[in-house]
């Protein structure tokens, strides 16, 4: 096929497709297919316009409405490389829907797993933390932070989504071998460990009124041998506690809450904890 009569898209074309995706992500999950039909949904207008018979269309819609999950913001790479791919099937009908269906499908573990860890557990913890702090403070920054979320999130599933269209299918395997993407999940990591200790420590009060008396002798704080031992040390192990009932007993957020309420308030009735 010409030049000239080659169907493209544009970045118009693609904005359409990440704004369409961005907004309704989580609107039509379903068990059977979860987010199968936001996909189809965003990705239809591209489709639209790469498939003028009725026919292929159709074909394109219905094997777009198989069973799709993955993380959105990261996961935008997928939509870009399945356009990337409908564009030369559409041109060459040289791609196979089986093989456009079969690496979207592929994609979406891994790019889940980067996704999830980077964005959210990373990236919103960090600016969360910060706008608590700012809160505590009592200044207006608090209320503002938040939205650089949405706002990053936003932005970066877009630059996911138009690099995954300009690299095509071999988009995410070029991303992981040149080891990119291990290198910012690990730096986020840190940076988000230190957030986590520094607003731990400075947040995180947790102190005993125990003390023993002996005759003819001074009262024996509990308070005072543990700062002796290691300073903060009852903070750090409310900490590592609840770190421990996310990780290792998957615990809930609920549960871990209510959890803590009920604890601090059955220890500081019986003077446990101050």
């Amino acid at each position: 096929m010409s030049e000239e009569n080659r169907k493209s898209l544009t970045n118009k074309d693609l904005f359409r497709v990440w704004n369409r995706w961005y907004f309704s992500t989580e609107l039509s999950n379903s068990y059977d297919r979860l987010q199968a039909l936001s996909f189809c949904n965003a990705i239809s207008t591209g489709l639209r316009k790469l498939y003028d018979d009725d026919e292929a269309y159709k074909e394109a819609l219905i094997r777009h409405l198989e069973f799709y999950n993955s993380e959105g913001t990261i996961g935008g790479v997928i939509h870009g490389i399945v356009l990337s791919m409908e564009e030369e099937n559409a041109n060459s009908q040289s791609v196979p829907g089986l093989v456009i269906t079969g690496i979207k499908t592929g994609l979406m573990g891994p790019l889940a797993g980067i996704g999830d860890t980077l964005v959210w557990g990373t990236i919103k913890p960090i600016i969360y933390a910060i706008g608590c702090t700012f809160a505590m403070q009592g200044n207006v920054l608090g209320g503002i932070i938040p939205f650089l979320f949405p706002i990053i999130t936003y932005i970066v599933g877009w630059l996911f989504m138009k690099f995954g269209y300009t690299l095509g299918k071999d988009a995410v395997m070029k991303l992981m071998k040149n080891g990119t993407i291990n290198t910012v999940i690990t730096g986020a990591s840190v940076l988000g460990l230190f957030m986590m200790g520094a607003l731990s420590s400075s947040y995180v009060t947790v102190t005993t009124p125990l003390k023993f008396t002996l005759s003819n002798a001074n009262p024996i704080v509990v308070q005072d041998i543990l700062d002796s031992i290691v300073k903060g040390i009852l903070p750090l192990c409310c900490v590592f506690g609840i770190y421990f009932a996310f990780t290792k007993k998957k615990v809930g957020y609920n549960k871990i809450i209510f959890g803590v309420l009920i604890l601090s308030m059955i220890a500081s009735f019986f003077g446990i904890l101050g």
